[in-house]
């Protein structure tokens, strides 16, 4: 169903989602499918905060099997997003590997892959010579232990998938109304009656909060609570350097907390810094652009592996990079989604708690959420993800909790 909007007024549609990001119009694009009516509002434009700064990875091995689910079906979404969704998008399938340099992360991949081949997923115990033999950028020790993941791909530039979600929303009949914040969440009879921009009324009796960074302060519109934290990631791309291939495989390195990728014909370095920057962007004006940025945070994770990467070395002795990018992760109390009907406000949904995983599953999560919201039935495993799940929490707990997921994204040491 299509929606025919004016500059102003009053429109009616079955879901608003409130954030264009790769959550939200992934989201709204399989609820149009779905033969909903859709409007999507955005205060900036698509894709310009969180989503359009993230590294672009999709990773098969997850820690429980409800996410391991999700990613190999935004995986499978991705590389199929032509035939589904009638939009083109590249992806590159080069596979990844997990690295363990460390007899404790030994152990804990070959944990991960007990438990992921019990889930489906394809992945394999590899070595020092496999490394050596398909990565130009990381020379193994010698006395790594590393598992092969062929299912993980990436997305070179994450503006495409925003894009592609765009043209496939609008192709689907959703309407995607860009600079246009929400002014506030009408309330009638203790359920949502849809949303006010500062140019119209959209009445609906679904409203989604994929605000991102914001969607704390989005649910407080509707005098609601969502249990997320927002915390600061970062990462960067050296210039061109010589030694990385660009068909290379990704390469995730568990006891450094580092991941790193061919991009632009350099290396992209990112990574869980040990000591991360909660951050509450507030009720006004703040974008991403504004959010501080460290570039010694990231030259320190690359001296992590500076003895295996000549790229990252050079950037460790602080070599110029071609960009240094961040934005907002939204970290939940448990490390897991936080998707689903908000206690205590009918018709309020919320899709959030990416805890860095926002992008790259959001192709499933999106899918899953629209089924629920448009059938009513709760997708096998959804409920758990509900945002109900944690009862209240203190501000500072949010926070607390939440930063300890971002440290440990990879080490499990300590892990309750």
């Amino acid at each position: 169903m299509h929606c025919e909007l004016g500059q102003t007024g009053l429109v009616d549609a079955d879901v608003v989602v409130i954030g264009a990001g790769a959550l939200g119009l992934s989201t709204a694009l399989h609820c149009a499918i779905a033969g909903r009516s859709v409007v999507v509002v955005e205060r900036l434009t698509a894709g310009s905060q969180a989503s359009g700064r993230a590294a672009g990875l999709f990773k098969s091995v997850q820690a429980d099997e409800l996410r391991t689910r999700l990613a190999r079906r935004s995986i499978d979404r991705a590389a199929s997003f032509a035939g589904w969704a009638g939009v083109p998008l590249t992806v590159a399938r080069t596979g990844s590997f997990l690295v363990a340099r460390t007899a404790q992360h030994r152990e804990y991949l070959r944990r991960e892959l007990a438990q992921s081949r019990r889930w489906g997923a394809d992945v394999r115990e590899t070595g020092p010579s496999q490394l050596a033999g398909s990565l130009s950028y990381y020379r193994a020790a010698g006395e790594e232990y590393a598992l092969w993941c062929p299912e993980d791909i990436y997305i070179e530039e994450p503006a495409s998938l925003v894009a592609a979600y765009l043209a496939a929303c609008w192709a689907h009949g959703a309407v995607v109304l860009e600079n246009e914040p929400v002014t506030g969440i009408p309330v009638t009879a203790g359920g949502v009656a849809g949303v006010e921009t500062v140019r119209r009324t959209v009445t609906a009796p679904a409203v989604v909060d994929a605000a991102g960074g914001w969607v704390r302060q989005v649910a407080a519109l509707a005098r609601a609570r969502v249990p997320v934290a927002a915390v600061r990631h970062q990462l960067l791309i050296t210039a061109p350097a010589p030694e990385v291939n660009p068909a290379d495989p990704i390469t995730r390195v568990v006891d450094a907390a580092v991941y790193l990728r061919p991009a632009r014909g350099g290396l992209m370095v990112g990574g869980f810094e040990p000591d991360p920057l909660p951050f509450d962007p507030g009720p006004g004006s703040f974008t991403t652009d504004d959010l501080p940025l460290d570039l010694g945070v990231l030259r320190g994770l690359a001296a992590r592996v500076a003895a295996e990467s000549p790229a990252a070395a050079a950037l460790a002795a602080a070599a110029p990079v071609a960009e240094h990018r961040g934005g907002l992760f939204t970290m939940s109390p448990d490390g897991r989604f936080v998707a689903g009907p908000v206690p205590g406000r009918p018709g309020l949904w919320v899709a959030s708690g990416c805890n860095g995983s926002g992008f790259s599953s959001s192709l499933a999560l999106g899918e899953a959420l629209a089924a629920w919201i448009t059938t009513g039935a709760a997708p096998p495993g959804m409920a758990e993800l509900a945002p109900g799940r944690f009862g209240p929490l203190p501000a500072a707990a949010l926070v607390a909790r939440g930063v300890w997921q971002y440290t440990h994204y990879y080490d499990p040491a300590g892990a309750p």
